[in-house]
């Protein structure tokens, strides 16, 4: 799931502004808010994630001691990178049935335009219509 925001920033009279953020990728994000805020298990988290239990536990380790650090010293927090892809993204082609990851481009009209890969059709359905 995209988080509903790109960041948090401190406020209060001891904040020291000079300081670099602290970058949350987007799958750390994701571990801390299936574990913290969806109350999933580790094994239930890496399954809809798609990884490793182990992987998830590195993962939501890393965004534990960031969220945790940004808090002691007072430092922002945004929210991007990493290595994420979401249904939204995959592509199916109704011919060859290859399926992809391609950036999507819109014309004036604003109607996705997307050629397989592949076979070159544009025949093509999105993942999240499975």
């Amino acid at each position: 799931m995209n988080p509903k925001i790109s960041g948090l920033k401190p406020y209060g009279p001891h904040i020291n502004r000079d300081m670099n953020p602290i970058i949350l990728h987007y799958e750390e994000y994701e571990a801390f808010r299936l574990n913290d805020y969806e109350n999933k298990n580790q094994t239930e988290a890496a399954e809809l994630m798609q990884i490793s239990r182990p992987t998830f536990t590195r993962i939501y380790m890393r965004a534990r001691k960031k969220v945790a650090a940004a808090l002691v010293e007072g430092r922002e927090i945004l929210i991007e990178g990493g290595t994420v892809y979401t249904s939204e993204e995959w592509s199916v082609c109704n011919d060859c049935h290859s399926v992809f990851n391609v950036e999507r481009s819109l014309s004036r009209d604003n109607a996705t335009h997307i050629k397989c890969p592949l076979c070159g059709s544009m025949n093509i359905t999105s993942q999240d219509a499975y």
